[in-house]
């Protein structure tokens, strides 16, 4: 039997590209998770761009990159890159999972409890977003 203090709470949101906030249609681009206790955040977003010319034949992969530098930036926690990248971890995941109207936007975020973060990111990535 696993020992439960050793378990890690998590919280994560998966990154979506959606072109158009009025019709609410999206594509899952990336993940973003979130452990607390461990003040430990990562997030990796892969734009496939078949699937967004599937969706919105003029987006523009380069602007849309950019858009998500910036969310990587932040997620990151290095100040120099992004004035928000300087909180602390939880707090940056919460801004990011803010509810807002643009291109990139988070799924509202889902608990979790794991022993092992590394991989628990992977297997969330590999079936949520790939």
């Amino acid at each position: 039997m696993q020992n439960p203090y050793a378990m890690h709470l998590y919280e994560y949101a998966i990154v979506r590209y959606m072109p158009d906030a009025a019709r609410g249609e999206f594509v899952n681009i990336g993940l973003l998770m979130m452990c607390k206790r461990r003040r430990w955040i990562r997030t990796e977003i892969s734009l496939q761009t078949e699937k967004l010319q599937a969706m919105a034949p003029d987006s523009d992969a380069g602007a849309i990159d950019r858009q998500c530098d910036v969310f990587r930036q932040i997620c990151s926690g290095k100040p120099a890159d992004h004035p928000i990248a300087s909180l602390p971890a939880e707090e940056r995941f919460r801004w990011l999972t803010a509810v807002r109207s643009a291109s990139i936007v988070t799924s509202r975020p889902h608990p979790g409890k794991c022993d092992d973060l590394d991989s628990t990111f992977a297997r969330l990535y590999s079936e949520l977003v790939l």
